[in-house]
């Protein structure tokens, strides 16, 4: 049975046995939850170790770049001469050929490989050669070599052009086309018949001229390793976007948000609504002209100048254009929801006065976001560099092909024939598990961060409504800082069971939609309407406990912020008091909790849209930053807006939900009359004609 909270909130008897107002929140508490703070400092310590092992074994630059044939990764400074060497090009066009045919076992990781500045093409009149980096006998730098467009042919005893015929190198034909496709370059299986009846007229052996060699190379840029690691390679090439729009941006969107909700709240329900639909409108066209089903701006997996009659395609672009359908179907439902929310705006509206009148008598609460908003941002910084090492960790290994293929070596002056294979960078099973880890991780951070900025607006705002919404000189000059303290000594723990709650349900629910997804892919979902019916009933089952949990916890916060009790006590008193009074507050609290999504979505959608702005500039469009695709740091610059809006916006929703918990609880002490409430709110909640009008 819940006890009265009034000696706990509201007033306490001083030293002389006289009943002040002094103690508006609760001083004699206890350190709650212990464990669970144990358990997330050791979990920090965890994450640390995690992330040092990225730093360690990873290198970003394989997200992006290939491997050549002695193991490094193109572009690589610390490779001697490779800094500038970015694109991938298969010397032996034969091997790429062999590893195209479905009952042969060479591999394309096995054909030889280079690192070159460009993509070579065939000469108009004579016969091009693209050779090995210069060493041994071949006295050239690889200054010199790069000059000489990879061509040393003529410098090549006739024993390394005997070799060369026969496609064992030292210097390799450039009988094919090739284009710049994701810093590999694409074959066009198109041979240049003056490069082809030269090499014939050498006496060189037979070239597979087959479709076959084309569509090898882009099997292997088009793979779905391949586009994951272009994908996280485009949000660490678009840093200065995550900065700017995914920072910088929604933090003045929030704090201009917030102070026209201090001076304009009749009108910013109405606002949030229009511009919603005007901004999510504007991001889903962005998706269909990136998509090309909207003008003549679609992305091209092509980087640089090409001819314009190559056509290229790639899952990427596919990936847009289910992302723009996706956003057509959000749009139509959230311009549909608005237009049925219309008639209830207005009670949002009387719910956010009382919100803009705490925030004017505490205007401390505008600025407290920036602390965690300062905390985060260190935190992302250091949680994204370590996330782009982990996923580039692996350790690079030649491959054991066991195949009959032979090349020239330069050092020894002989055809060898035992270390022909390629490289691969090998993945063990604990990366994958430490990935896991790092993105748990990240998810529960971000939640504790949040929870507890949520928790210090809550203990701010019940000392302005134990005060009867008046600047009380009992109340501590800055309410905020107190309210960080109390959190700091004595509820921390707390905070990260409610954090871990949340991350724990949202990580069995995305493995859940893994697994579906998978069972989707391989054909094996239920048939009939009843395993049909189970199938979706879960899904959305698991989504409404997501949904209730988080807003349990909410609740859980203020009332841990208040009365100084545990995770699971706090819980149990705010659902008390919100089941009590569902009837009198449900509806207004649900209309304001909508607007003020729209409010974080607003945020998220402006970021998303400069995102898309900034991507479309040179910078992102061409050469050496050249993302594969907007689509993932779009994204990112959407979570993050959203984020920072949750941490921004939490000063009003907490707000609201504080002030409501309290009212009720101070209704319920005192026979159904609130007696600390303020003027405003009982104007707002108690009034009769304004309650008929909200019920009905």
């Amino acid at each position: 049975m819940r006890g009265p909270l009034g000696a706990v909130i509201g007033r306490y008897p001083s030293s002389d046995g006289s009943e002040q107002m002094g103690s508006i929140i609760r001083h004699n508490r206890k350190c709650r939850d212990l464990v669970f703070l144990v358990i997330f400092i050791a979990f920090w310590v965890a994450m640390i170790v995690n992330s040092s092992f990225g730093f360690n074994q990873g290198n970003p630059l394989r997200l992006t770049y290939g491997l050549d044939y002695k193991g490094n990764v193109c572009g690589d400074k610390h490779a001697k001469g490779l800094r500038q060497l970015e694109l991938k090009y298969w010397l032996n066009p034969n091997q790429v050929y062999l590893s195209g045919l479905k009952d042969n076992q060479f591999k394309l990781a096995n054909a030889r490989s280079i690192c070159l500045l460009d993509c070579p093409n065939p000469s108009e009149d004579s016969l091009s050669w693209v050779c090995d980096y210069p060493e041994g006998d071949i006295r050239l730098s690889m200054d010199d070599w790069i000059d000489r467009n990879y061509d040393y042919y003529e410098f090549l005893t006739p024993e390394m052009r005997n070799t060369s015929l026969q496609l064992q190198g030292p210097c390799y034909p450039v009988i094919f086309p090739s284009v710049n496709v994701y810093w590999s370059c694409q074959f066009i299986a198109r041979p240049s018949n003056v490069s082809l009846r030269h090499w014939q007229q050498m006496g060189g052996v037979n070239i597979n001229e087959d479709i076959i060699i084309d569509k090898s190379i882009h099997r292997s840029i088009n793979s779905r390793s391949s586009v994951l690691k272009r994908y996280m390679a485009d949000i660490g090439k678009a840093w200065p976007v995550l900065i700017v729009c995914g920072g910088i941006l929604p933090l003045f969107l929030s704090v201009i948000w917030l102070l026209l909700i201090r001076h304009f709240v009749a009108a910013m329900p109405w606002i949030t609504v229009g511009l919603f639909n005007i901004l999510i409108t504007a991001v889903t066209m962005f998706y269909y002209l990136k998509a090309g089903w909207i003008g003549n701006d679609a992305i091209s997996p092509i980087i640089g100048e090409h001819d314009p009659y190559i056509r290229i395609s790639g899952r990427e672009l596919t990936h847009l254009r289910a992302a723009a359908v996706f956003m057509t179907f959000i749009t139509v439902v959230a311009v549909l929801t608005s237009i049925a929310i219309v008639r209830r705006i207005l009670m949002a509206t009387s719910v956010l006065k009382v919100a803009a009148k705490v925030i004017g008598e505490a205007q401390a609460l505008i600025i407290f976001p920036v602390i965690p908003y300062t905390i985060l941002a260190i935190f992302y910084m250091f949680w994204f560099s370590a996330a782009f090492h982990l996923f580039s960790s692996g350790q690079v290994v030649q491959n054991d092909c066991n195949l009959n293929c032979c090349v020239y070596d330069l050092l020894s002056k002989r055809v060898n024939c035992d270390r022909c294979c390629g490289y691969s960078i090998h993945y063990t099973p604990h990366i994958g598990v430490a990935i896991l880890f790092h993105l748990f991780g990240g998810y529960w951070a971000t939640q504790f961060f949040i929870a507890c900025s949520s928790t210090v607006i809550a203990g701010s705002v019940a000392s302005y409504y134990w005060a009867r919404g008046e600047t009380s000189p009992e109340i501590p000059f800055l309410p905020v800082f107190s309210s960080m303290k109390r959190l700091v000594r004595y509820n921390l723990g707390s905070v990260a069971l409610g954090s871990l709650i949340v991350s724990f349900v949202e990580s069995i629910r995305f493995m859940l939609e893994s697994i579906r997804r998978r069972l989707k892919v391989a054909g094996t979902t239920p048939d009939n309407w009843f395993g049909k019916a189970v199938y979706h009933t879960s899904r959305f089952s698991l989504r409404c406990i997501e949904w209730t949990i988080k807003s349990a916890n909410r609740n859980a916060y203020i009332m841990i912020a208040i009365t100084g009790k545990s995770f699971c006590k706090a819980s149990a008193i705010a659902t008390d008091l919100i089941i009590s009074n569902i009837l009198r507050i449900g509806r207004v609290n649900v209309i304001g909790d909508v607007i003020l999504f729209l409010g974080k979505l607003c945020v998220s959608l402006s970021t998303a849209l400069f995102a898309f702005l900034m991507l479309d500039t040179h910078r992102y469009r061409s050469a050496h930053n050249k993302i594969s695709s907007p689509l993932f740091p779009v994204l990112v610059c959407w979570g993050l807006g959203y984020v920072v809006a949750t941490l921004f916006f939490a000063v009003v929703e907490m707000s609201i939900d504080t002030i409501i918990l309290s009212f009720c609880q101070d209704s319920e002490e005192h026979q159904g009359t609130a007696q600390y409430a303020p003027p405003l709110l009982i104007e707002t909640l108690n009034d009769q004609n304004e309650m008929q009008r909200l019920t009905q």
